[in-house]
């Protein structure tokens, strides 16, 4: 296979933008952007989330708009602000939202091997995943998934599929690695698991996870099943994917690759880097599907 694949996806679009009159560079990946507006006026939802200020409506699509700067902690954009911000349309988990910003700045491509990984001493509930400079300005790249489910708690919940009792023994014996930047997905990924009972290992990024699977695999205990996010700080999901498809030791593996971008765009990609699968998040019965796909899979080999 052309090993020029795996450079597929090593520089990526991010937007930059600015929430706090301090001009602080915050980023997200391009590939969740539809586009970018000026403000437009809003209708008030009855009852809604004090961060969601109202609605708009977008080439016939109504779009609840966030106050991104108020929903990550800084302070609310004043309503006689409004008129000089933007909105950033995004399409993640499976919903389409509008998030206020400050203002934009650039487009630029970064290679995500230069992100860095938002630090342990950060917290868990801290809505940036990872860290890159920019012109000499520090860049927090933005844990969208973090921050809708703390709007939305429902997309925090996950419908635990039934499984039989053969199907889950099934599971049962594979070593199943799950690999996620983001907290709140890496609950979502362990809860569901959990629920039915299934052992599992996680890792927070790309890297990690190629070395324990490098590492399972020298003690004959190699990784059957592999989750792994897309978008990630250092080696991202189709890089991962496209490592271990190339390791003798490691591409028995069923991969899946398992993103918040809505995307046939993904799909394809996904499988251009020897992914079996790609899924968009979050649902845990198309989640546990998957596995046992690979599960029969695995056996037929």
């Amino acid at each position: 296979m052309n090993t020029s694949i795996s450079k597929a996806n090593q520089s990526q679009g991010m937007l930059l933008f600015t929430l706090n009159l301090q001009k602080q560079r915050f980023a997200i990946g391009t590939l969740k952007v539809r586009e970018i507006v000026p403000f437009l006026p809003t209708t008030q939802i009855p009852y809604s989330h004090q961060h969601v200020i109202g609605t708009v409506s977008i080439r016939g699509l109504t779009v609840p708009v966030i106050d991104m700067a108020a929903a990550i902690g800084f302070r609310p954009i004043a309503p006689q602000e409004y008129s000089n911000t933007y909105l950033v349309v995004t399409d993640c988990l499976r919903t389409v939202v509008a998030f206020m910003v400050r203002d934009i700045d650039k487009i630029i491509e970064c290679d995500w091997k230069s992100i860095e990984p938002a630090p342990d001493s950060a917290g868990r509930n801290v809505f940036v995943t990872g860290v890159t400079r920019f012109e000499d300005h520090i860049v927090q790249l933005l844990d969208v998934e973090l921050l809708l489910s703390k709007i939305y708690p429902q997309y925090a919940d996950t419908k635990i599929p039934m499984l039989t009792d053969v199907q889950r023994e099934r599971i049962k014996s594979l070593n199943i690695l799950l690999v996620d930047d983001s907290s709140i997905a890496r609950k979502q990924l362990g809860d569901a698991l959990n629920n039915i009972n299934i052992p599992f290992d996680i890792c927070r990024d790309g890297n990690s996870a190629l070395e324990f699977m490098r590492s399972k695999a020298k003690q004959n205990d190699a990784i059957d099943i592999l989750v792994s996010d897309i978008e990630m700080p250092g080696l991202d999901g189709y890089e991962l994917a496209f490592e271990v498809q190339n390791d003798q030791t490691l591409r028995h593996a069923y991969r899946i690759l398992h993103t918040s971008l809505s995307s046939e765009m993904c799909t394809e990609r996904a499988h251009q880097v020897g992914a079996h699968e790609a899924l968009v998040k979050f649902n845990a019965g198309e989640l546990i599907e998957a596995m046992l796909r690979g599960a029969e899979s695995l056996t037929a080999h």
